[in-house]
């Protein structure tokens, strides 16, 4: 089965579980800072993590990678359905971070003690894993290039 066949899988699911997220994310390749720049649409995998209704609240849509030292982790929709920057959680930085085996781009936010990990699952989708200290698993979560 194809890395975007799976893709579809798991993100249709009414629930996925977090072994097999992992087995997902194993077997992904890393991705580069370079790839990473630019906006992004996004959601996330149902796992029961809190933060999924915590974005759903925000209103995230994705997130923009101006540059390596500066990254607008949550962009949500506004009242008229455009795009914006909320400054909720600040901003970021994206650096070449080993997680599970592998050194991969990954988003350090700047106030929180929070990395996003990116595997690559096609040339305009990652699947990415919020490490977030003091939580009992991560947050999954995808995002597909605008």
């Amino acid at each position: 089965m194809s890395a975007e066949t799976r893709f579809r899988e798991l993100a249709d699911a009414e629930q996925v579980s977090v072994e097999g997220l992992f087995e997902y994310y194993d077997a992904l390749p890393a991705t580069s800072v370079p790839f990473m720049l630019g906006d992004w649409e996004g959601g996330v995998f149902r796992t029961g993590h809190e933060g999924e209704t915590q974005l759903l609240a925000f209103r995230w849509v994705g997130k923009r990678f101006h540059h390596q030292d500066d990254v607008d982790p949550i962009v949500v929709r506004n009242q008229q359905g455009e795009r914006e920057v909320s400054p909720l959680m600040g901003k970021a930085s994206l650096r070449l971070v080993s997680h599970r085996g592998v050194v991969t781009a990954t988003m350090v936010y700047d106030k929180h003690p929070i990395f996003d990990h990116f595997r690559q699952i096609k040339d305009d989708l990652v699947l990415g894993l919020m490490d977030r200290k003091g939580d009992a698993f991560p947050l999954f979560f995808w995002l597909r290039r605008l």
